[in-house]
């Protein structure tokens, strides 16, 4: 697997790393505070989000998880400034959110590659100035800078989402927008990928949204974790589990069931 290299074995995975564990040679950088105050969210008489409430503060890894259609990736969309809402309202550092944001990126399921540029022009498209160097700094974070001059087509998916998360990076993001980015990935390859977002968050300190079907995805990863039901906050909850992270921990089993159970709730099928 292309990049693996610059990866630590996965038995030294920590998950994320400490808040400490910056770089020597990079300084922290500061997350974008979010408020979202009363919410809501509808496409014609279809209401999707119903009057939602949340705060993240700047620098949290919060993950969002619920069923199929409840209304978490219209709640990103929002963010991203690809939506608008039906009422309330969306503020990113104390200012209302118009249109899409340079100070947010956006991390899709699909990694949505241009098949004619190379990997490093897939990186830095929009940029200017010394972009070429932007984007091999950014390729050398997720450690495929020795596949910068090659074809998307020569990469394998997990490869292609590492262009496609040095692409978001590249500009320097305080606010990491992940849409299910993992989802469509092998077993290996996403553990590997969710052990690479965890180190960079912990060095660079973006405020980071993840949407997940995976709650123990959002378990390992996130500092809180809001489940979004009917258009509604269901739960939020702050991650317990002291970092570094281990699945074997008692809490970390106590709070993945947790969520779990909130999220059958109303279902015979567990």
């Amino acid at each position: 697997m292309g990049g693996y290299q610059a990866m630590r074995p996965l038995a030294q995975t920590r998950w994320p790393l400490q808040a400490n564990e910056a770089a020597p040679d990079q300084a922290a950088a500061v997350g974008a505070e979010i408020r979202i105050s009363g919410v809501s969210k509808s496409f014609g008489e279809h209401q999707i989000l119903d009057h939602i409430d949340v705060t993240i503060p700047e620098g949290q890894f919060v993950a969002v998880v619920g069923r199929s259609g409840c209304g978490k990736s219209t709640l990103l969309r929002l963010l991203a400034g690809l939506e608008t809402v039906t009422e309330g309202e969306l503020l990113i550092d104390g200012e209302p959110i118009h249109g899409i944001q340079g100070s947010t990126t956006v991390m899709f399921q699909e990694c949505r590659l241009i098949p004619w540029k190379t990997v490093i022009d897939n990186v830095g498209i929009g940029l200017q100035g010394d972009w070429k160097r932007r984007a091999e700094q950014a390729l050398q974070q997720v450690g495929l800078d020795s596949r910068q001059n090659d074809w998307p087509s020569t990469l394998s998916g997990g490869q292609k989402q590492r262009v496609a998360l040095a692409r978001a990076l590249v500009r320097k993001p305080r606010l990491l927008l992940l849409d299910e980015p993992l989802s469509a990935l092998d077993a290996l390859t996403k553990l590997e990928m969710q052990q690479l977002i965890a180190s960079l968050w912990g060095t660079q300190r973006f405020t980071t949204l993840l949407v997940t079907h995976d709650v123990n995805e959002a378990v390992r990863l996130a500092d809180r974790i809001v489940l979004i039901d009917q258009g509604q906050i269901a739960l939020d909850v702050v991650n317990p589990c002291a970092r570094p992270r281990q699945v074997t921990d008692q809490e970390f089993g106590a709070l993945e069931r947790r969520v779990l159970e909130r999220i059958f709730k109303d279902s015979t099928a567990v």
